[in-house]
């Protein structure tokens, strides 16, 4: 069959014919999914796309992507369309036929861009994929990252002017029995003023005082972007489900004052493991929680669990299957290998682990399951390990919480339910801060990680 394209110049018009090959891919799909790190652009196809970009080098930022093997069609023009508004970094999109059998796609930008541009092979559900990752060349005035960065810096420089110009204190004074209004230890006493209202407010903490330094809990919710996660039998996406619980925990944790939350992410993208790890390292968390809700084989399963890294065999063969598939989150939310900076450096400093840290976490993990078996069922009465990677943090107590069986339909709707989510997050709330009320000065050797 042949196609033909017009091209006008001027008053003269030509038809030349495109001569499409049976071979020629096939477009199944285009996605966008816009957020304030970075925007990202999917094509998705049966087979590989060819194609080359290039940044406009005078005038508008504009990035252009020429693919090969390909003509106007009806998911292309999608494209135009599924540009939002408020995208922070795609103004437009103009899709047309630049050559025979090949396809340009022009992006007006907002900013100065870096742009990342990799296939991905076929991967669960997904085919062949090409993705553009637009990023930022200069980060955003009001990045909460970097603003959480300088509060803790300011913070640890105040310590630190304090600890020099103090008196030493006597044993007992610094023991963490004495020390009960620590860092992380709250008093009813020292209390200054109630929790900020809320519009629709959750059940009250026990009151507790100010913290002697700023503590930073970092909140993961699991998945984003490509990755849906577990879907439930109605549809319920897990993605949307534990962004939804992990911003409402931090609206509950940020009621007590000095503490502050970290997001590794706070939209609809996708997020590598290793860079969730990276980002609560960057400020120095004092806590890491995933939060996930997680699918199993048989619908019958069901019940919260709390697990936390394992420095050997999964504590059971449940444990160690859905370690292996968060794991595999990377893959499917389409990790841009060849753009990781000293990766094997990276994977040896989250390899190190440290007993330590491990202990933290059991006994962090302990806390917050007491309190989660006061809402609802557990799967297993104790706290799990299995080597999950996002738990690699070497210096930060680190938990993954799965709230619930997505995959059994009665969880997948209390999971809908919002009064549910409020009773959850009030227990996951109560646990952590039972454990930082527990714990010293909650000082490390390590250094925020730049």
């Amino acid at each position: 069959m042949k196609r033909r394209l017009l091209i006008a110049l001027g008053s003269a018009t030509w038809t030349l014919p495109l001569l499409a090959k049976p071979d020629d891919p096939r477009l199944v799909a285009v996605r966008v999914w816009p957020a304030r790190d970075y925007t990202r652009v999917t094509l998705e196809s049966d087979k590989p796309l060819q194609a080359r970009h290039f940044l406009t080098p005078d005038g508008p930022n504009r990035l252009v992507l020429d693919i090969e093997g390909l003509d106007l069609s009806p998911q292309l023009k999608e494209l135009v369309a599924k540009t939002q508004p408020d995208d922070p970094n795609i103004a437009g999109v103009r899709v047309g036929q630049y050559l025979p059998r090949v396809v340009r796609i022009v992006f007006d930008l907002r900013q100065p861009i870096a742009p990342q541009v990799f296939t991905l092979k076929p991967v669960a559900a997904y085919q062949h994929r090409l993705v553009l990752d637009l990023y930022p060349k200069q980060p955003a005035a009001d990045d909460p990252l970097l603003a959480l960065i300088e509060e803790r810096e300011r913070e640890d420089a105040r310590e630190s002017a304090r600890e020099s110009s103090s008196p030493p204190t006597s044993k007992a004074e610094s023991s963490p029995s004495a020390n009960v209004a620590s860092a992380a230890a709250i008093s009813p006493a020292t209390q200054p003023e109630p929790p900020k209202p809320t519009p629709a407010p959750l059940p009250r903490l026990p009151r507790h005082g100010r913290m002697e330094r700023l503590v930073v809990v970092a909140l993961d919710a699991g998945h984003g972007g490509e990755d849906p996660g577990a879907i439930g039998p109605t549809g319920l996406r897990e993605k949307d489900v534990v962004l939804a619980v992990a911003r409402m925990l931090r609206e509950r944790l940020e009621e007590v004052p000095g503490l502050r939350v970290l997001m590794t992410r706070d939209g609809d993208y996708f997020v590598p493991l290793q860079e969730r790890v990276r980002k609560a390292r960057k400020v120095g968390a004092d806590l890491f929680v995933s939060i996930h809700a997680d699918a199993f084989m048989r619908p019958q399963a069901r019940g919260t669990s709390v697990f936390v890294l394992s420095d050997g065999a999964a504590t059971s063969a449940a444990a160690r299957w859905m370690a292996q598939r968060e794991n595999a989150a990377d893959a499917v939310g389409g990790l841009n290998v060849g753009a990781v900076k000293d990766r094997v450096v990276l994977q040896t400093l989250l390899d190190m682990s440290t007993t330590a840290q491990i202990e933290d976490s059991l006994k962090l993990g302990a806390d917050v399951l007491g309190q989660l078996g006061k809402v609802g069922r557990l799967h297993k009465p104790r706290v799990e390990q299995a080597g999950f990677a996002v738990l690699k943090a070497p210096d930060i107590p680190s938990i993954l919480v799965e709230t619930a069986f997505i995959s059994n339909p009665e969880e997948e709707a209390k999971l809908r339910d919002s009064a549910y989510r409020r009773r959850l997050v009030d227990a996951m709330a109560r646990g952590l801060l039972r454990y930082l009320a527990r714990r010293p000065a909650l000082r490390r050797d390590v250094k925020p990680s730049t």
